[in-house]
């Protein structure tokens, strides 16, 4: 049976804070709107400030991982926040990019990009083939890769590369992943091979027009990446590391977007999904928060690994310079530095199925096979052993009692041998202490030993002295009468009786011992009491 390993390269599980990146998009004024200039700017390559709308004089000031400036280009993204983190796929850990951020702010440029300019996504892809590529053959491992791509539309799971697919669940199996029964899983071979089957699939994502977006989302895009390694010498040992490149629908202001009728529905279950975004971000970040609402959206369920989990993530959060976009944005920067504070724990997931197992299981079945009744009989055997081990009522208690204490005392004495100077005192009161008991478990045993003998030899007489004064109850005065009266006894005592009550006979008629006329004797002395 397979057993599912948790390693690190530490030994335990390395925290891994969540990597935030900021993305300003190039200021876009409209001709009949008026030009105020940007409400945001960045002082440096990981600093940026937002005018304070409570007081335009003012300045609210911010510090993330990374801040990517108008002119910075796909390629700068990439390099600088996404590729460091894909060598971990490779090793059996998780990892995943997200882009977050009001609608228009340019997630989905970031994400997909145009065939000019490659976004996150293929350029991902690439990388990932490349680092297979460049492994080399020596290493002893086999990689294969596979892709499943997917969306969250209005709370509904569905397979992209699959579009007559239905509402599909997500379930958690016994290692706390989550995954989705039933989503289709293509194995690539090739950058070529996976861009064959990504461009069409993007194409049955849910797209819309709004009035601040031409092109609006209308779901959240989740592709996973998933390769799984195979040691070449052991085909049992395997390990799988997963890639989630996720583009997240935009948070709308429908006062803005003029959304109605359908347009309204899709707007309310994607803010609805990113308002549960930020409850499980408040959640990690209090500390003392006793459940983390994962369960409340499908978009924060597939997310669990990501957020608080085991992933190595990146956040890259797209804002908007325009002055008509500011709230967006200024709740998109305070969203990203809560963001910033989470810590996950990756590690890799090795998976091992043991063959010895499945072939010493298959020994014994061809061994029953031949020989029939071989296992009943080992059994048997096993069960005459375990009988034979069994102390019995009387004395186990007190076996097991100085057995224990026996053993105790025997590894007292090695460590004693062992030990410095200044812990032989301890090691002797020890030593002195398990004597001691030993000899008060002697000598109770002892005592028990007399108790029982006593009750023994009290209860034979006491029985015989009951048989006898009954016997002289029922028997009267006259030859004939004791005579019976004898009769009785002998039958009674199992043993000839005097011819008549108090004349003994002689020990040569009776052929008994000296013991047993001292015994005699003093039953008829008790019985003389008695009567």
């Amino acid at each position: 049976m397979a057993q599912r390993v948790a390693l690190s390269e530490g030994g335990n599980k390395k925290p891994s804070r969540v990597r935030v990146a900021v993305r300003l998009r190039p200021f876009l004024a409209q001709p009949d709107e008026r030009d105020d200039g940007p409400c945001v700017r960045g002082l440096d390559s990981q600093n940026l400030e937002i005018i304070n709308w409570r007081n335009a004089t003012e300045s609210v000031k911010y510090h993330f991982d990374a801040f990517y400036g108008e002119k910075t280009t796909q390629q700068e993204v990439f390099l600088s926040s996404v590729k460091p983190i894909l060598p971990h796929v490779l090793n059996g850990q998780n990892a995943s990019v997200f882009a977050y951020g009001p609608t228009g702010a340019g997630k989905t440029h970031t994400m997909l990009g145009s065939s000019e300019q490659l976004g996150v996504i293929p350029r991902a892809v690439r990388e990932v083939f490349n680092l297979v590529n460049a492994k080399d053959a020596n290493e002893g491992w086999d990689y294969k890769i596979g892709m499943s791509y997917l969306e969250i539309y209005n709370e509904k799971v569905l397979d992209l590369l699959s579009p007559n697919s239905q509402d599909l669940p997500i379930r958690e199996d016994k290692d706390k992943n989550i995954f989705i029964p039933g989503l289709t899983h293509i194995t690539i071979s090739s950058f070529s091979d996976f861009d064959s089957h990504f461009v069409p699939a993007s194409l049955n994502r849910t797209t819309a027009s709004t009035k601040l977006n031409q092109r609006s989302s209308r779901s959240h895009a989740v592709l996973l990446i998933k390769v799984v390694r195979t040691w070449r010498a052991l085909h049992h040992r395997q390990q799988t590391g997963k890639l989630y490149l996720i583009d997240l629908a935009g948070s709308e202001d429908n006062r803005r977007t003029g959304n109605q009728g359908i347009r309204l529905k899709e707007s309310g279950a994607i803010n609805l999904s990113l308002f549960t975004l930020s409850k499980v971000v408040d959640s990690l970040n209090s500390g003392t928060a006793i459940r983390v609402p994962y369960r409340d959206s499908k978009l924060t369920r597939l997310l669990q690994d990501s957020l608080g989990g085991s992933a190595h993530s990146v956040m890259i959060t797209n804002i908007a310079p325009e002055y008509k976009y500011y709230f967006d944005t200024f709740s998109a920067l305070n969203f990203a530095a809560k963001s910033k504070l989470i810590v996950n724990k990756p590690f890799t997931r090795e998976t091992v199925a043991p063959p010895v197992l499945t072939v010493k299981r298959a020994r014994e079945t061809h061994e029953a096979q031949e020989s029939g009744t071989e296992p009943q009989k080992k059994r048997q055997k096993e069960e005459r052993k375990t009988e034979q081990d069994v102390p019995s009522s009387s004395t186990s208690v007190q076996s097991l009692s100085e057995s224990s204490v026996m053993d105790r005392l025997i590894v007292l004495e090695k460590l004693m041998m062992s030990c410095q100077d200044k812990d032989r005192l301890g090691m002797l009161k020890d030593v002195a202490q398990s004597r001691k008991e030993i000899q008060e478990l002697k000598e109770k045993q002892k005592e028990l030993e007399i108790k029982a003998m006593l009750f023994r030899s009290t209860g034979w007489r006491k029985g015989r002295h009951q048989t006898g004064v009954s016997l002289q109850k029922h028997c009267g005065s006259s030859a004939e009468e004791t005579a019976k009266c004898n009769k009785t006894q002998q039958t009674a005592g199992g043993g000839p009786t005097p011819t008549s009550v108090g004349a003994p006979a002689s020990a040569a008629t009776r052929g008994e011992s000296q013991e047993t006329i001292g015994l005699r004797q003093e039953e008829r002395q008790e019985d003389s009491r008695a009567s």
